[in-house]
């Protein structure tokens, strides 16, 4: 009693999960309703209860599935009606006209292309033979309240408050970058506290474990677009624009990027702890934890920079965040946690990937100031991170590379001179100038007229 009275709550609070369910048992008890009355009621059917059996299991999850569900549920009962009825014609008995109906409408209904539907097979023929409604006139009856139910149950799901799935979506995609700063963080952390070689197993296994939260953003895509097709209330109910599938594809490669990153730096912390002069191994790790820390802060800033398609403040996204709220972190001003009072501007992004090749370009220096036993872990480390970093940059909010120059909207392109072989093949005129390039548009028109 204790969850459903939380259950409750949580839809009476605001948006939800919960309160999707609401909507949509309310609405399935409402198509049933209409069904009777228009059959039951209004038509007087003899076997009436037909059509809200069929309405209210189509409000379905999205429009779409009532669809595809009234089209199989449809043939599925006009088969098993058709089998009972011929049962019943031929036997003109109960058991008999039983026993010869259900294996074939059993067997029919086991078609795989039914799916769940092909229960209502047997069903159907169990309903028309016990019943004894099994006249050409009955069998019209049977399909017409079929029809009407399905209408009833698909129109009422398509044209009251249509099911359109963003929510889980916009959740999905904020929890990928939040996990890999979460991570990442406690990279750094095990790095400047000297655990990083005892850590470097739970390192892999947390990356690992991202894979499983990309295969719950992939549903969620999948989802969220099931839920726009043929919805009238996709375009009035629809939010913020999320970023596309190629963020879906980047944040992929991050992850797998990410995951080679714990093995190599592990490699890396474990050969500084082994050398005898300790200066110029404590200086690599000071430089991977802050190429670390600063790979972090972009993982934040991309996650903040979702906030207005998720939804920062909504209860949704507070319940599927974890960690401290707010919780500054250190440089360029981007905090961390899932409830962060303002979304992250685009320029923000840059300035924190910018830092993030700065302590990449730090780490690498390193390398010319190594021996080649050390040269090897380091160099395998310093590839990884700057494919990680240029993934980071390809998820479309940020440019790959730090100091990328982007023209302003409406700004013209710059003028740039030709190559000096263009420039050479040009025509030119008796005396030698080029006949294009030389001389601005004004500057020729006004000798013309002269």
């Amino acid at each position: 009693m204790t969850a459903i009275g939380r259950a409750a709550r949580r839809a009476a609070e605001g948006p939800g999960p919960e309160r999707d369910l609401v909507v949509q048992s309310l609405k399935a008890a409402g198509a049933a309703l209409l069904a009777w009355a228009i059959t039951g009621w209004w038509w007087n059917a003899p076997l009436a209860l037909v059509a809200p059996w069929a309405a209210v299991a189509l409000v379905q999850s999205t429009v779409y599935r009532s669809l595809r569900s009234a089209l199989q549920q449809g043939v599925v009962i006009a088969v098993g009606t058709v089998i009972g009825s011929l049962a019943a014609v031929l036997t003109h008995d109960v058991t008999a006209a039983l026993a010869l109906a259900l294996p074939a409408a059993v067997l029919i209904g086991n078609y795989a292309r039914f799916g769940t539907w092909g229960a209502y097979a047997p069903t159907t023929a169990l309903f028309v033979v016990t019943y004894g409604s099994y006249t050409w006139a009955d069998l019209y009856q049977r399909l017409v309240e079929v029809v009407v139910g399905s209408v009833v149950g698909v129109a009422v799901n398509a044209l009251v408050l249509p099911p359109v799935h963003l929510r889980d979506l916009g959740i999905a995609m904020r929890r990928l970058p939040r996990e890999s700063a979460e991570l990442l963080e406690a990279m750094a952390g095990d790095l400047r506290d000297g655990h990083a070689v005892q850590r470097a197993e739970a390192w892999h296994d947390r990356a690992r474990r991202l894979s499983g939260t990309v295969d719950e953003l992939r549903g969620a895509r999948t989802w969220s677009l099931e839920s726009h097709r043929l919805n009238p209330g996709g375009r009035l109910r629809r939010g913020a624009a999320l970023p596309p599938a190629e963020w879906d594809m980047a944040w992929e490669r991050i992850v797998q990027h990410l995951a080679a990153v714990t093995r190599m730096l592990a490699d890396v912390a474990a050969e500084a702890a082994q050398e005898p002069g300790p200066a110029g191994a404590g200086d690599r790790v000071r430089r991977a934890e802050r190429l670390v820390a600063a790979t972090a802060r972009v993982c934040r800033a991309d996650e903040h920079a979702l906030a207005p398609s998720v939804g920062v403040g909504s209860r949704a996204a507070r319940r599927g965040s974890s960690g401290p709220a707010g919780a500054p972190v250190p440089g360029r001003g981007v905090s961390t946690g899932a409830a962060a009072a303002d979304p992250v501007s685009d320029h923000e992004v840059r300035d924190v990937l910018a830092a993030a090749w700065e302590a990449h370009e730090g780490l690498r220096s390193a390398l010319f100031e190594q021996g080649p036993e050390s040269a090897e872990a380091l160099g395998a480390l310093v590839g990884e991170t700057r494919h990680l970093l240029r993934a980071l940059g390809s998820t479309g909010r940020v440019p790959t590379r730090a100091g990328t120059p982007r023209r302003r909207a409406g700004a013209r392109p710059a003028r740039t001179r030709p190559p000096l072989r263009a420039w050479l093949r040009q025509p030119r005129r008796p005396g030698g100038r080029p006949l294009i390039g030389s001389r601005s548009r004004g500057r020729r028109s006004a000798a013309r007229m002269r």
